[in-house]
């Protein structure tokens, strides 16, 4: 009873902080920008999603960066890649960058343990922290999320059927991981429904390989796709994930707990696709399509960075609302931080500001001007073929420019007027390149980013290391990371 008064105290409204929210954030793995029925698609299926963006505000300009670990360290830290050295996956060895000009800038692997992570502050404002999934960010010597600031954490990626996790748990015969992370999180909820808790449930899904439930996969067997959105086997990886979210607001509604709960969904970085618009893939490449954003993970086009966001605070975020105002990963632990009442560590730096203001009132706008991305390295595409070559972006209201750092060339994009970034105005508005590329250029030194340095290529190029191969109806996919 004492809980339910605060909770209409909380809704009241003289104050939304009355009392601190229970706060539940979902990261999908891969899911690209128009994969979910609010924000385009007509092929895959995704009520519950779409159910929500109907109760609260979708992020119609939400950045990550290109591929998962660097988002994962940026939404943990609230940093930059420059500041805790994470700007990609793996080691720099990964793809064939002794054939091109520039070597890469070491990356980091672990997100180093001196960062004090999101739960730490949340967890000492008196909040239960829990996670289940995929972390990505070191498990070993201190680095697993258990280790780190949450109560319960449980790490789980890289197979969907007959998985392992990180401790070691009991899963019922051919549970599927989605489901499985889900009643993790039900059971969570349900145990610590009495108190302030911060659930994070970054699922595996929709990545590489491609397996889905079987009853799934036959249901869009018998549905006509619909341009880049037609593969069965990942639509039903969708719905995976969309019925994950369903019963996470079902238990939120079934514990009368939705209307004191910050529920955020989102993806990690852009969908597997635009390789094949990009001449990078032949015909079939392509798992999904990004249209209209260019290209797919990996870029650092919009098709590659741009992600769907969608948050529900009732009483606070106006129900069926967007926002366009540019945002991106390293806002979310500020905002979850206030959020939650917490602070913030004082000596570490915080790279983003807090998305709290355009959460009340979508029209407002935000003290900062212009968000970055610093890309010192190379992901490949196939033989030859570059999803991305070292480069650094700034979006600044409608314009985006990126310095691609090879060869200094400039492309300058109004997002307002060219979504699909198909037109390249550096040459015809000059003034307007050279003003955004004086701010990158500030911020990259007052960040200190590493840049990569001159490389002498080499007579016989190496064996190009493409990573793992996709699943999906037997067609040879993409690099994965």
């Amino acid at each position: 009873m004492k809980r339910l008064a605060l909770l209409a105290l909380a809704l009241s409204a003289a104050s939304a902080f009355a009392v601190q929210p229970n706060i539940i954030f979902i990261m999908a793995d891969d899911l690209g920008y128009t994969d979910t029925g609010t924000f385009g698609s007509t092929y895959y299926e995704t009520p519950n999603i779409d159910k929500l963006a109907t109760q609260g505000l979708k992020l119609t300009s939400h950045h990550h960066a290109q591929n998962c670990q660097p988002t994962r360290a940026a939404l943990m830290s609230g940093q930059y890649g420059p500041r805790t050295g994470i700007y990609t996956v793996g080691g720099i060895d990964r793809f064939d960058w002794q054939t091109r000009p520039l070597r890469p800038a070491d990356n980091v692997t672990s997100l180093p343990l001196n960062i004090t992570i999101l739960p730490q502050p949340l967890k000492a404002a008196g909040y239960a922290t829990a996670m289940f999934g995929k972390w990505h960010l070191g498990e070993s010597s201190g680095h697993h999320p258990g280790e780190r600031g949450f109560d319960e954490a449980l790490v789980s990626d890289g197979k969907h059927i007959n998985f392992q996790t990180n401790p070691k748990t009991d899963s019922p015969k051919d549970a599927y991981l989605a489901d499985f992370l889900t009643d993790k999180a039900l059971d969570f909820i349900q145990r610590k429904k009495d108190s302030p808790f911060f659930l994070y449930l970054p699922h595996f899904g929709v990545h590489s390989p491609y397996q889905a439930k079987k009853k799934l996969i036959e249901k869009f067997n018998a549905k006509p796709g619909v341009a880049g959105h037609n593969d069965p086997v990942y639509a039903a990886m969708i719905a995976s994930v969309d019925e994950s979210v369903g019963r996470i607001m079902a238990k939120l509604d079934e514990l009368k707990l939705s209307d004191n709960t910050v529920l955020i969904f989102t993806s990690d970085n852009g969908g597997v696709g635009g390789y094949e618009r990009e001449g990078l893939m032949k015909k079939g490449g392509d798992v999904t399509d990004n249209t209209p954003l260019r290209s797919g993970k990996g870029s650092l086009y919009e098709g590659g960075t741009r992600v769907p966001f969608i948050v529900r605070w009732p009483g606070v975020t106006p129900p069926a609302t967007t926002c366009n105002i540019p945002t991106i990963h390293v806002d979310l632990y500020p905002t979850l931080v206030e959020i939650a009442a917490a602070q913030a560590p004082a000596d570490q730096p915080q790279d983003g500001e807090s998305l709290v203001p355009l959460f009340k009132n979508p029209s407002t706008t935000l003290k900062r001007a212009a968000i970055f991305q610093n890309f010192p390295g190379y992901l490949g595409a196939g033989a030859n073929t570059w999803r991305t070559t070292p480069v650094a972006t700034i979006i600044n209201g409608d314009w985006k420019l990126m310095e691609f750092m090879e060869d200094k060339h400039l492309e300058l994009y109004n997002l307002k007027d060219d979504i699909g970034e198909t037109t390249n105005l550096a040459s015809t508005q000059p003034d307007q390149a050279k003003t955004l590329l004086a701010k990158l250029h500030a911020w990259q030194t007052e960040i200190k980013a590493p840049m990569p340095t001159p490389n002498t290529p080499t007579e016989a190029p190496a064996k190009a290391k493409g990573g793992k191969k996709g699943q999906g109806k037997g067609k040879k996919k993409p690099a994965v990371e």
